[in-house]
């Protein structure tokens, strides 16, 4: 009678999503604060309003100087504890609403920043504009943001351009 899921994921993405039913769904809380990994990939030189090729374009930038240890050692650079700030265009909910409802209208709120833990990040290729990474992350971790912030770390702009949820928990 009862079913829901543990954790939304992007338009664009695919992967693993979880389905609870009947009384399992009391439990929804404690498999959507697990810990989740990612296979990601990000496509350099781009900016758009959503941090997802989904989004408009909005700013094209030169990304030539970026090597793949440069990459590297800037993904490195983002292991441990650290604060992001959820994208407008998220399900997470401000006063009852829904960010990614207010962003379509046009609408930008102030979001506050949030601890999320990176265990990981695997730099599994760079060849032309696009990197391969995968996360290792905590709960409330946004990889478009991430993508966004990877990017504006090498001086350049970048979005996400694929997502899979490979884990959650031991799932």
């Amino acid at each position: 009678k009862k079913a829901g899921h543990c954790g939304t994921l992007d338009p664009l993405a695919c992967g693993l999503m979880l389905v609870l039913t009947g009384k399992a769904t009391k439990l929804q809380d404690k498999f959507t604060k697990q810990n989740k990994v990612y296979l990601a990939q990000i496509q350099f030189g781009l900016q758009t309003d959503s941090g997802d090729l989904a989004g408009k374009i909005i700013a094209r930038s030169d990304f030539s100087q970026l090597t793949f240890e440069k990459l590297k050692d800037i993904c490195n650079s983002f292991t441990g504890e650290i604060e992001q700030i959820p994208p407008m265009y998220s399900a997470l909910k401000i006063k009852g609403r829904k960010l990614y409802e207010l962003a379509r209208k046009g609408i930008t709120v102030e979001r506050q920043k949030r601890k999320i833990t990176i265990y990981s990040i695997d730099l599994l290729s760079f060849a032309a504009d696009t990197a391969q990474i995968r996360v290792k992350c905590s709960s409330g971790t946004y990889i478009r943001t991430l993508a966004e912030d990877i990017g504006s770390k090498a001086g350049t702009h970048a979005v996400l351009s694929g997502l899979i949820r490979e884990e959650i928990g031991d799932f």
